[in-house]
Formats: C-alpha cells, structure tokens, sequence
C-alpha cells in the first residue's frame, strides 16, 4: 500500500475518503469495521485518491497563509492589491489603486478583521448591484429571487433554497467579473430548476455559452 492515510471511527453508517487541502487522506469509517476491509477499500480507490491529491495540487487557496503586513498581496476582482498598514489612532480601510491601505494600531488580529469586513462590504454592494444589471438584462426570463443575500460559506460558491432566496459567497469578490456573473446566473437558474438535470443545463448554456469552461476555472479556486 503506497497511500498513508489516516482512520476515523465514528456512529456513521458509511465509510468515507476525505482528501485534505494538505494532501493528508483520511478514512472515516463506522465503529466495529476492520481494518483488513478499510486497507482493501483504500487499495481499490488509490488511482481515485492518486487523481484527487494530483488535482487539490492545482487549486488555488484564498486565503493560505496570510500573515497580515505590509507588502502582502490580496486578491480584488481578479486583481492582485498590495497590503500597506499605517499605525495611527482611528482605524480605517480603503482601496487606492493597486494598494489597500489599512490604518490601525497595528495588531494582527485588528487588521484581519478590518480587510475581512472590507471584503465584505465590497461583496455587497457589487453582488447587488450585479444582480439588478442580469436581472434587467434577462428579463424576459422572469427571475424573481424572493432574497438576495451575501455570506462567508465554507465550501459553496452559492445557493439557492426552494424558497427562492440566493446566497452568494463573499469570498467571490476576490475573483474576476466572469466568474461572479457566472455563479449569479447559476443560481438563478435554480430559480426555474432546482436540480441539476438536462432543462437546468439547457437554460444555464443558453445564458452563459462557456459555462464548462468559467465552471472548470472555478473550481481551482477554494476558500478554506
């Protein structure tokens, strides 16, 4: 066996492989399974895992290693902003040119604070305003979210509920516009086929032809 992996029992009722951004592979399988039928799952998933780890070494981490000082590089709709951090009694943030400056006094845990909520804020307003420029655009669609919301998710780029409502991930702000019409429109079209069947597919090439391609680039990119 050439993969090292790592075991965790629990009440499931499945065994699962879960590859970890750090290319750490861990199984988590139910109590009572032995470790004889856990190797031989493993032994028959290698090429799986092996293609998996291969494809995590190409994806891109948001949020890695941040330290949070001058000189530091933050993504902004696609663009790369240089951190600056001036020490001075009120706190600030704002966006000049290819800078984000940042005044504080200094300690880490107020500067990530600061650059997170600005992220935030950002997020909205460009999210809304984004959403209002592709519904009038589309409008003989009728899409008609019941909410539209902006969140920090884990693992999605997006959501929409059986309600109608469209959550959408701060984190998208920090890619370029594609990919935020992109995943706007993706969930809108969640709005006429809450699944993702051959009707859901049909609509969603209709409104964006290269969808495979912007989905493929998409899916480099991860948050946590």
């Amino acid at each position: 066996m050439s993969i090292e992996y790592k075991i965790i029992f629990s009440g499931r009722r499945s065994i699962s492989i879960v590859i970890s951004p750090d290319h750490s592979v861990v199984v988590r399988a139910p109590y009572g399974m032995s470790l004889k039928t856990i190797e031989k799952l493993v032994r028959e998933k290698e090429e799986w895992i092996k293609k998996h780890t291969e494809r995590i070494s190409e994806t891109i981490q948001l949020n890695q290693g941040k330290k949070y000082v001058t000189g530091e590089k933050y993504l902004f709709m696609g663009r790369e902003l240089t951190l600056q951090i001036s020490n001075e009694l009120f706190p600030s943030i704002n966006q000049i040119e290819n800078k984000l400056e940042v005044v504080t006094d200094g300690k880490v845990g107020r500067v990530k604070m600061l650059i997170e909520r600005w992220y935030i804020k950002k997020a909205e307003e460009i999210f809304s305003t984004k959403l209002k420029e592709i519904l009038n655009k589309y409008k003989e669609y009728q899409f008609s979210p019941t909410q539209f919301a902006v969140r920090s998710l884990k693992s999605r780029w997006g959501s929409c509920t059986s309600k109608g409502k469209i959550t959408i991930n701060s984190e998208l702000v920090k890619l370029s516009e594609r990919f935020i019409d992109y995943v706007i429109l993706h969930e809108l079209c969640h709005l006429k086929y809450h699944n993702h069947g051959k009707d859901y597919y049909r609509l969603l090439e209709t409104l964006v032809p290269d969808y495979k391609v912007i989905r493929k680039e998409l899916r480099k990119y991860i948050t946590r």
